[in-house]
């Protein structure tokens, strides 16, 4: 299999819905291999593939389930219905995770195209950084297992661990 549809589908996996795999030693790792702006657009290609799919399935979804009360929106809630595609496309500049983010456009509704265009203005830069950093500066391996580890360890908590039954 090419390494440009691994990391496609790496890109895909690691991003559609509450996606438990850090994509960022990915997006590094092939950036040395496949060059910066092949590594962003292929992976920011993922990346909206992962969101069309949310989209699709979590609006209907969402619209279902939600109930609200009919107070006022939270703050946050009012500010991303002014300013959308604004808030989606900068939280790629954040540390925070997305999911928060994700959850406000698929509850309220936002437009798909809209939703897939903040995506992509989200994840092509920060994908073009992190794929130059692989370029640019050569990682061992043993560098990006630790870091695939450390990103890893938040997810674990959504793992249901066996326990052992008192004796």
């Amino acid at each position: 299999m090419s390494a440009a549809l691994l990391l496609f589908g790496y890109a895909f996996l690691s991003n559609v819905a509450l996606a438990v795999l850090p994509h960022e030693p990915a997006v590094i790792w092939y950036g040395a291999r496949l060059g910066v702006w092949p590594t962003a657009l292929i992976a920011t290609a993922g990346t909206v593939l992962a969101g069309v799919v949310d989209h699709r399935l979590g609006v209907p979804l969402l619209a279902r389930i939600k109930s609200r009360p009919g107070g006022p929106a939270p703050l946050v809630e009012r500010a991303f219905r002014r300013w959308p595609f604004l808030i989606l496309a900068l939280s790629g500049l954040t540390p925070l995770p997305f999911f928060p983010f994700k959850l406000l456009a698929l509850t309220t509704g936002y437009p798909l195209d809209r939703y897939a265009g903040a995506v992509a203005a989200r994840c092509l830069p920060r994908y073009a950084l992190l794929a130059w950093l692989g370029a640019a500066v050569r990682l061992p391996l043993w560098l990006f297992v630790a870091m695939f580890a450390l990103l890893i360890i938040p997810s674990l908590r959504l793992v249901s661990w066996p326990t052992r039954a008192a004796t």
